[in-house]
């Protein structure tokens, strides 16, 4: 009996010891506790102006017109004509002071040559193909390509003349 005895005592100490105090010991592994990390965060990109935004006015596009003088004075009979054939064959796609399907007109002439402008109005396929900022507008307006209206030149510049009484 003295013996079992001895072996149930040093069983209990040995458990005791083995439980230890009531120090709490942390285990490496997952944690809710946030951490701080020693990576620094890299500098925000600057913004990368859209197409739509982008300022080019040496580019004249690809097309017939090569070349367009604009006269200081907006001819008032040629602004009623190309916003009728604006109103007619543009707006399923464009409104004027706002992204649609197509970009918005206003203010077109601060931001593009006026040969450009005719070009994408007579030559869109061509455009897209093979002038960048055409293919850069084609992407930032979903792939929606430029419908050709057939216009003739007297028309798509009647059209250019609306777009410069639009501010």
């Amino acid at each position: 009996m003295k013996t079992t005895l001895k072996i149930l005592t040093t069983l209990l100490i040995v458990l005791l010891i083995s439980c230890g105090g009531k120090e709490e010991k942390k285990k490496a592994g997952f944690s809710y506790d946030k951490k701080e990390t020693t990576e620094t965060k890299a500098a925000p990109k600057a913004e990368k102006t859209p197409p739509s935004k982008r300022v080019d006015l040496s580019n004249k596009g690809v097309g017939p017109i090569t070349s367009l003088e604009l006269p200081a004075e907006i001819d008032q009979n040629m602004v009623t004509h190309g916003a009728d054939v604006y109103k007619k064959m543009c707006t399923a796609c464009h409104r004027a002071d706002k992204k649609f399907i197509g970009p918005a007109p206003t203010g077109i002439l601060e931001r593009r040559s006026p040969e450009w402008v005719m070009n994408m109005i007579l030559n869109p396929e061509q455009m897209v193909k093979e002038d960048p900022l055409a293919k850069d507008l084609l992407m930032e307006f979903n792939g929606a390509p430029m419908a050709n209206q057939h216009l003739t030149k007297e028309e798509a510049r009647a059209v250019l003349e609306y777009f410069r009484t639009l501010k």
